[in-house]
């Protein structure tokens, strides 16, 4: 039986090996690179800044910038109003806004699909991170939307 090394090594002398291998390196780098986040939130949110605790507790790094003038940012970034929740953030290119899981956001810089602007968990449902009610967890859609404001299912939570 070949071991995970032996393999590793008989792949190294090859055109094809050695492009294999920059693309397992890369992916690692990728997996591991650091995400900063910019928050914005209502200064008298605590939710808000429970869903900051979790982005930190998932090895996400954070600028926030207390607003009162929330809904006019959200109109400012083309936000869908059906979309909205309490606070907004901006990771690379992408917009989230609400309690969208960290898991989540990873998958989306790692996909880095074109045709998304951003993703939504619209309103404050149970159980969402920053919105941990003991036992209770509500079934809730993160949605990815486009510039154009139309939205799909990106990944279900129940």
């Amino acid at each position: 039986m070949t071991t995970r090394r032996e393999w590793l090594r008989s792949l190294g002398g090859t055109v094809a090996g050695v492009a294999g291998l920059q693309l397992l390196a890369r992916s690692a780098s990728a997996a591991s690179a650091p995400v900063h986040i910019t928050v914005y939130k209502d200064p008298s949110c605590g939710c808000c800044t429970q869903w900051v605790a979790h982005l930190a507790r998932s090895s996400m790094s954070t600028t926030v910038h207390d607003r009162a003038d929330m809904d006019s940012l959200k109109d400012s970034m083309g936000v869908p109003a059906p979309l909205r929740s309490c606070h907004t953030a901006v990771v690379g290119r992408y917009i989230i806004e609400g309690h969208v899981p960290a898991a989540d956001i990873r998958s989306l810089l790692a996909t880095a699909p074109r045709n998304i602007v951003g993703l939504a968990v619209p309103g404050m449902p149970a159980g969402s991170p920053g919105m941990e009610m003991g036992a209770r967890k509500d079934r809730y859609d993160v949605m990815a939307f486009t510039a154009k404001g139309s939205a799909t299912v990106f990944r279900t939570h129940a």
